[in-house]
């Protein structure tokens, strides 16, 4: 492979990189933190065989008994191509049933199987310790402060 070469090459730094400039930009910093919450969640759901999006999925569908298809992906934001892998998997494993309504024969209502509870109520536990675990020593004030000012960067960013 044939690459331009600098005229003179820098010197590697001896020291660690400046952040300073990235530091003052509060979306580079929410995306960092964001970067070690999906990594250390992802640790967290390894023993339930779930990732992010499906154990998102399995927590809305054991909440809205009954959601369809096209609900739950309008719910995640996903493509419904997409969704439908993440269904065939969760129904695969047993964790979710996939019945035809009667009164329209090309939806399907999503529910949570007895397996699915089960292993959906462990799951939350998990979450619900890791965020425990990550947010210590956030006051509830500073947890609301948190919301509201995520809530509202959401609002902006709808328009």
């Amino acid at each position: 492979m044939n690459r331009a070469t600098p005229l003179s090459a820098p010197e590697p730094a001896a020291q660690a990189p400046s952040f300073t400039t990235l530091r003052r930009l509060l979306g580079y910093r929410l995306r960092r933190a964001t970067t070690l919450i999906q990594s250390d969640l992802a640790e967290t759901l390894k023993p339930f065989e779930l990732r992010m999006i499906t154990f998102t999925a399995l927590v809305l569908i054991r909440d809205n008994p009954g959601l369809s298809q096209s609900q739950l992906a309008a719910a995640m934001d996903v493509e419904r191509p997409n969704l439908v892998v993440i269904v065939d998997e969760l129904e695969t494993r047993g964790l979710i049933a996939r019945d035809r309504l009667p009164t329209d024969r090309r939806t399907y209502a999503l529910t949570v199987t007895e397996a699915g509870e089960g292993l959906c109520a462990e799951a939350v536990g998990a979450v619900e310790g890791h965020e425990a675990r990550l947010l210590d020593g956030l006051s509830e004030a500073d947890r609301r402060t948190v919301e509201a000012a995520l809530a509202l960067i959401h609002r902006n960013a709808k328009g």
